[in-house]
């Protein structure tokens, strides 16, 4: 699998696929480099991870998604990992991600070394764990 920045040739497939950011918004994250693509041997894109900033000064991993096919293969993790470095080279010491209490993605986190931070209730929906990994 190769990561690589999003660019302008992935605005359609990311306006298709990912229906949790506003449209408007799409383009300025490929601009600044928010948005990774997950390309398998082929390249053909397999998923991809989008990332924001938590009170504007902590990497906050807002989503990532990989496609059925290759789901329970590693892409995940590794494009995590591929994240994570590339946030602590650019001087970060701590990352921050949200997961639905009735969703699988907390034990694929946890598992990463991220830790139960606190959570948020909404009316409509389940219970959000916020969760924070920090550098040693």
């Amino acid at each position: 699998m190769r990561i690589v920045f999003a660019t302008d040739s992935d605005y359609e497939y990311i306006r298709e696929r990912d229906r949790h950011i506003v449209e408007r918004l799409i383009g300025s994250k490929i601009m600044g480099k928010e948005i990774y693509m997950l390309r398998d041997e082929d390249e053909s894109t397999i998923g991809w991870m989008r990332y924001g900033y938590f009170w504007d000064n902590t990497p906050f991993m807002n989503l990532i998604w990989i496609d059925e096919p290759y789901r329970g293969k590693g892409a995940g993790m590794q494009a995590v990992l591929f994240w994570e470095e590339q946030m602590r080279l650019s001087g970060f010491n701590m990352m921050m991600t949200s997961t639905q209490a009735d969703e699988g993605a907390q034990h694929f986190y946890r598992k990463l070394g991220y830790r139960d931070a606190g959570c948020l209730l909404l009316d409509s929906q389940p219970m959000e764990i916020l969760l924070t990994k920090k550098f040693s």
